[in-house]
């Protein structure tokens, strides 16, 4: 009998700035407190990347440095790198390969995907397609954003939320059922009406005005993304599990985007799951926009059981939304 090849994650890795930036340290900029972010938010602290010159690059080489060493991998046999990416180092030249060839990729192609949020979360679905297809045998999945770079720090409905990081996976070919098991992927144009960056892309180009007018910000319609993330986030979520016939005792981890405290708990109770096996570091690193699932991933990489059932869910601008489930293959 013939089995199916599934895309299974092999290896883990991350990169977080040194530079810690707390909610008290945000009183200085904005009018806010440690109390109010965290009882709206979540979130404690964020990591910022500091230095000259130093990009969203930076931090995805060292999370895929970080995975090369821990899984003893050679990046000689990766057949494709992709960047997962809201925030690329330079418009036009993609920023994986830039990534592929610093980390000695050089038998691999490599690009940027981006999808705000759920770039991560789309990049999984297309890993496991080109290795279902049996076409290529290692991609390199890297969620890496330096949201710092376009945040403006007197805007109190943004500077609070964002942070910087990077995350990576490594998807390799499994033929005994684990790996990446079912997905169920949206959009919706609407979003772009309440999350975005006004200026800088094709429909209106920088000029002196734009940069004066702050318009290469993001801004965000709070309540109704919030709002909209809630309601999409926990929707894909409790269908993917009716879907796969499974309950909430069927689920070890539910690996939810950590973009508000609230929003993450709003889809754990859809789902049915107690706060045990809902993955959180949002207090540590607030929203790192495409780095937020593998974040996770690496930082409860321990706890995690060959056979383990994970329930990915994230929501981003766009909109874009989804949730993947998949089957965990290794034991840390």
């Amino acid at each position: 009998m013939m089995t199916k090849t599934t895309a299974a994650i092999t290896a883990v890795g991350k990169y977080v700035p040194e530079y810690i930036l707390t909610n008290k340290e945000l009183e200085s900029y904005v009018e806010t407190n440690d109390e109010w972010i965290t009882s709206r938010t979540g979130i404690k602290e964020r990591r910022i990347l500091k230095g000259e010159g130093l990009g969203t690059s930076y931090m995805a080489i060292k999370a895929a440095e970080d995975l090369l060493q821990k899984s003893n991998a050679n990046p000689e046999d990766i057949d494709m790198v992709i960047v997962a990416t809201a925030t690329p180092d330079l418009p036009v030249a993609a920023t994986a390969a830039y990534v592929a060839t610093s980390i000695g990729a050089t038998n691999a192609f490599a690009y940027d995907l981006q999808a705000a949020c759920s770039s991560f979360l789309y990049g999984m679905s297309t890993a496991a397609s080109y290795i279902e297809s049996g076409r290529y045998k290692r991609v390199l999945l890297i969620g890496a954003d330096k949201m710092s770079s376009i945040i403006d720090y007197t805007d109190r409905a943004t500077c609070i939320i964002f942070g910087d990081g990077a995350g990576a996976a490594l998807f390799e070919p499994n033929n005994d059922g684990l790996g990446l098991q079912d997905e169920y992927l949206r959009s919706d144009g609407i979003g772009r009406d309440f999350l975005r960056i006004e200026a800088g892309g094709s429909m209106m180009p920088t000029t002196a005005d734009t940069v004066k007018n702050k318009k290469h910000f993001v801004y965000q319609e709070g309540k109704t993304v919030f709002k909209y993330a809630v309601s999409n986030m926990a929707d894909v979520s409790a269908k993917i599990l009716t879907r796969n016939n499974l309950t909430e005792k069927d689920i070890q981890w539910l690996v939810a985007h950590q973009a508000n405290k609230r929003i993450i708990e709003a889809t754990a109770n859809r789902v049915g799951v107690g706060s045990d096996k809902v993955m959180m570091n949002i207090h540590k690193y607030g929203n790192t926009t495409s780095a937020t699932l593998p974040l996770l991933l690496a930082d409860y990489e321990n706890q995690l059981k060959k056979g383990d059932n994970l329930i990915f869910a994230a929501f981003g601008g766009g909109f874009t939304w989804g949730a993947i489930y998949l089957k965990w293959a290794y034991n840390a």
